[in-house]
């Protein structure tokens, strides 16, 4: 696996307008540091230990939470919360006490905390103002200390943009770390289309899809963070229409699947080698619908499943004790139309689907290790039922 570009450290992506920006928002506000507090600010993470599932909906810019039963998904009090800004991203921390919600008003960039109470029901920790960033894609470490978001202010420059924030668990303040900057270089520069971002459950890792430009591989370090030497980049060679769109690791953080659409596209399986060296498993990709967009492996680690968004399919693959990955029958299950982001909840025998293009947008299936899913239940992520736009656009449950 060669690297195409050189790799640097960076402090922030678009500093100097991220400091312009705040500057002038704390004229406004009188805040007198980097965030901004708007919170509960003597709020901690909550000690919930109960099965719950929160959405992100782009479009009425809000935050659902809801109570996953048996066969049943019931709306948690105070769901959905109004964000003031349009998300793209939601991730559940380990401990299941807090959830975090990141994306844009247009100018600035934020990412809220949120703790989760004994019902699941939601209070805002902090608002965190993050200047210029723009995370498409957020993961939270698996020792719960660390965020790291994929940067859509990266692709102008012909740069993926890793940033890193270290987690306050008790107040939700994220403190900025220094990130990392994989910079293309040559005669042709890949389309760098931001996707998807994973750690290995190890922490050793933390695994980029940038579309067209393939993928990254950056080293981690939970004492210090994102170690931008020695990251790899993993290239589709020059075909556009190939894109890798979303990653999921084994819980061994021995192999990475990728979702990967275009021609030859579909499952793409990879052992981790030494220092996060990718080698494609013989066989692989495996067939899965038309431009799958997520992917996601079962709580016990015996299935996957990948969103076939056009088709409105989910494909399913069975996990075998030595890492084979092979196909369910049936290969694929009929699903909400056109599933953008898939997630498994708490007790480990529901998959999550949501739809961005119709309503209800987010369902719930039941599955088996041997065959295909089998409807459960779905519901709106806003208050009209289904009166209003669909626009759920990322999906995180309690682990």
């Amino acid at each position: 696996m060669k690297s195409e570009g050189n790799v640097t450290m960076r402090r922030w992506a678009g500093q100097a307008v991220a400091a312009i920006g705040i500057w002038a928002l704390c004229l406004t506000t009188g805040c007198g540091t980097f965030f901004i507090y708007p919170g509960n600010q003597s709020g901690s993470g909550g000690s919930s230990t109960g099965d719950y599932v929160y959405v992100a909906n782009a479009i009425v810019g809000s935050l659902a939470g809801f109570s996953v039963g048996t066969g049943t998904l019931t709306a948690v009090t105070g769901s959905p919360i109004s964000l003031g800004f349009s998300p793209s991203a939601v991730a559940v921390n380990p401990a299941n006490t807090l959830v975090f919600v990141a994306g844009t008003n247009g100018t600035y960039g934020f990412v809220n905390v949120y703790s989760i109470g004994s019902t699941g029901a939601l209070t805002l920790l902090m608002s965190n103002n993050v200047g210029a960033a723009s995370e498409v894609a957020i993961d939270i470490s698996p020792d719960g200390d660390w965020l790291v978001g994929l940067d859509a202010n990266g692709p102008p420059a012909q740069q993926a943009i890793v940033d890193e924030y270290q987690i306050n668990s008790s107040t939700g303040q994220l403190t900025q770390g220094n990130g990392a900057i994989y910079q293309y270089t040559g005669s042709v520069i890949p389309t760098i289309n931001p996707l998807g971002i994973k750690f290995a459950p190890n922490e050793n890792y933390v695994f980029v899809a940038v579309g067209t430009a393939g993928d990254l591989v950056f080293p981690f370090s939970g004492s210090t963070g994102i170690t931008a030497i020695g990251a790899l980049s993993l290239s589709l060679g020059s075909a556009a229409t190939v894109s890798d769109n979303a990653l999921a690791v084994s819980s061994n953080s021995s192999y990475l699947y990728i979702a990967r659409s275009g021609p030859g596209g579909g499952l793409a399986v990879y052992t981790i080698g030494s220092g996060g060296a990718l080698n494609i498993v013989s066989g692989s990709p495996l067939a899965t619908g038309n431009q799958p967009t997520s992917v996601v492996v079962n709580k016990a680690g015996t299935n996957i499943y990948v969103a076939n968004q056009p088709d409105s399919t989910v494909s399913g693959y069975s996990i075998s004790s030595n890492g084979a990955v092979a196909v369910l029958s049936p290969a694929t299950s009929s699903t909400v139309a056109e599933p953008r982001v898939l997630a498994v909840d708490n007790s480990g025998n529901y998959l999550l689907a949501t739809a961005y293009v119709s309503t209800p947008d987010l369902s719930m299936y039941s599955y088996n290790s041997t065959s295909g899913l089998t409807f459960a239940t779905s519901t709106s992520t806003t208050t009209s039922g289904g009166a209003e736009p669909a626009g759920a656009i990322s999906v995180a449950a309690t682990h």
